[in-house]
């Protein structure tokens, strides 16, 4: 993603200024009294003197053209733009109905002008330019105009919460809801800062969906805000983003990355590259491997409600359960969650689940409070990243779930 980048000009209060070659243009000041013109002899009449028909002011030959046109209504917010021809911009000024200017610059060569951003909808503008000629012969040209009220708009739910602290395995994603045609104009309109300076690039995952991330892991105790102005952006024709807002989020001071090895049954939690523990687990039987790839806990659900209706042809096997220390990796149903139905000689020796990996817990629906699931749910957060090896499993895709660490940088 790459951060909106002014033009350089030269700025003050939101006018943006040319040095000009000549100052003239206009006629100079009257004598005192306001009575006498420069041809006028001291004391005389007051009839105009021989050189009173040289003072009528020239007509610059420069030539301004403000689209909008004056009392347009209804123009898009990309619409505004200042050009001359026979001259060169000066000054331009362009205020919105609050008063409140707007940024923009002049070009290198002086012939047109173009704001930072685009204009705000459902709001008004006035615009007055100022331009010389050659001879430094200046002229001034105005526009007064409003901008279209969006009849749709989509939605850019996203999956942070400002304030809040995840792993370093953090993506975040944006569900618009609907397709989304203009995703380069997306993109630019939805930038971050991280204090460390690590940058991140987005990937759509379909139309609806854009999920953005680093190139390698985030570093412990990154800052992370996030500027979203969609409001005015045209996302598809006819609909405007219809949210700006800023967010931010931290990133832990520790790094889990824990890696469960289904033909070992044991998931080895490590802390910066140093092994914490490593756990017994069961995960996805021969039947129903559990998937291989990078995934990173999406959501942290504590008892959860899960059914074999939610695997299509699962028969025999059908279950209906309330796990405890549930934590979804996968939008499929793929969880990290404590099993108080299987016995305690299961863990680190068979793989008994129906996809997921399954850590020790105590009966009861909220399962044990000193128990392998208990802690490990206890230890984690969302951000966290739990990679699967030597799984008879298929790898798990980029968008199911926060699983866009499966592919390349350069495809990214």
């Amino acid at each position: 993603m790459r951060a909106i980048r002014v033009g350089a000009a030269l700025a003050v209060g939101g006018t943006l200024l040319l040095a000009t070659a000549c100052g003239g243009g206009t006629t100079g000041p009257k004598a005192a009294g306001g009575t006498a013109s420069a041809g006028s002899a001291a004391g005389g009449s007051g009839s105009p003197g021989p050189a009173a028909s040289a003072s009528a002011t020239p007509t610059s030959a420069a030539v301004v053209d403000i689209e909008p046109k004056d009392g347009t209504q209804n123009a898009a917010p990309d619409a505004l733009k200042v050009a001359v021809s026979s001259g060169k911009l000066s000054q331009v000024t362009v205020t919105d109905k609050s008063g409140q200017a707007v940024q923009g610059s002049i070009s290198a060569d002086g012939t047109s002008w173009v704001p930072a951003a685009g204009l705000s909808v459902a709001d008004s503008y006035q615009v007055k330019a100022q331009a010389t000629d050659a001879k430094g012969v200046s002229t001034t040209a105005t526009s007064g105009f409003s901008t279209l009220t969006p009849s749709r708009t989509s939605r850019s739910q996203d999956n942070v919460a400002t304030g809040s602290t995840y792993g370093v395995g953090m993506i975040v994603s944006f569900d618009f809801g609907m397709p989304i045609q203009n995703k380069q104009a997306v993109d630019n309109a939805i930038t971050f800062e991280a204090s460390d300076g690590t940058q991140v690039k987005g990937h759509w995952m379909g139309s609806n969906r854009l999920d953005i991330r680093p190139q390698n892991f985030w570093n412990p105790n990154t800052q992370v805000k996030i500027h979203i102005r969609l409001k005015n952006v045209e996302v598809s024709p006819g609909v405007y983003g219809g949210s700006d807002r800023d967010e931010s989020f931290t990133i832990s001071s520790r790094a889990q990355v824990s890696t469960v090895d289904a033909a070992a049954h044991t998931m080895t939690v490590q802390d910066n590259g140093q092994t914490v523990e490593t756990i017994p687990i069961s995960s996805g039987s021969d039947e129903h491997p559990t998937y291989n790839g990078t995934m990173v806990i999406e959501a942290k659900e504590g008892t959860a409600h899960m059914t074999s209706a939610s695997v299509p042809g699962l028969k025999p096997g059908e279950y209906d359960l309330q796990v405890p220390h549930s934590m979804r990796l996968t939008d499929s149903g793929t969880y990290v969650h404590g099993n108080n139905w299987s016995s305690a000689g299961t863990f680190g020796s068979a793989n008994v689940s129906h996809g997921c990996v399954g850590l020790q817990d105590a009966p009861g629906n909220a399962g044990g409070t000193d128990t392998p699931a208990a802690k490990f749910y206890a230890a984690s957060m969302v951000g966290d990243v739990v990679k699967v090896v030597n799984s008879k499993g298929a790898q798990v895709t980029p968008d199911n779930g926060l699983s866009g660490w499966n592919m390349a940088w350069g495809t990214w």
